[in-house]
């Protein structure tokens, strides 16, 4: 292995993700955009994440959000990439093109760089499910690249855990 190599250990939390959602029997799919396919690659990381993994998009540009995700480019135009509105629509195209019961979206600004309206560090999240859509804004600061990065699968990875107890909740 060459020192470029790179290879993601199966996390705990992952684990539960993948746990939880076989025992109510969902599949999930990711829409990824800043994180690159960071949040598909953690889950996959765990062996015999085959029966709940359905997809992952990575949707870097804009128009890979158009085109693979059906993200209106009116809403790029109104509010930007990083926005809870593209990852409301990330989230809703992600479960609707895979069929997945749950799909979890990411897009935001890992750095360098980022502006007063749009800082370094700015996260926004989608969640689609047959409950509906779930949109959230986290604001990680200017911790750098790879640990925006990191926060965001991480707390992605909660959110899929926190909908997947609150659906098993509901069902009790």
């Amino acid at each position: 292995m060459s020192t470029g190599d790179f290879i993601l250990p199966p996390s705990g939390l992952a684990r539960d993700v993948l746990a939880r959602a076989r025992q109510q029997g969902v599949t999930i799919a990711t829409a990824e955009s800043c994180t690159g396919g960071l949040i598909a690659a953690a889950l996959t990381a765990v062996a015999g994440s085959s029966d709940v993994v359905d997809r992952g998009f990575v949707t870097y540009s804009n128009a890979a959000k158009q085109d693979m995700l059906d993200v209106r480019a009116a809403t790029l135009t109104a509010f930007g990439a990083v926005s809870e509105q593209v990852a409301a629509e990330m989230a809703q195209g992600a479960r609707d093109r895979s069929g997945a019961a749950l799909a979890v979206s990411v897009t935001g600004i890992a750095g360098p760089g980022g502006s007063g309206h749009k800082p370094e560090g700015r996260v926004c999240f989608g969640l689609a499910s047959a409950a509906g859509l779930h949109t959230e804004t986290v604001e990680f600061g200017a911790i750098g690249r790879d640990r925006v990065r990191a926060a965001t699968v991480a707390h992605a990875l909660q959110l899929l855990r926190g909908t997947l107890d609150h659906s098993a909740s509901r069902k009790a």
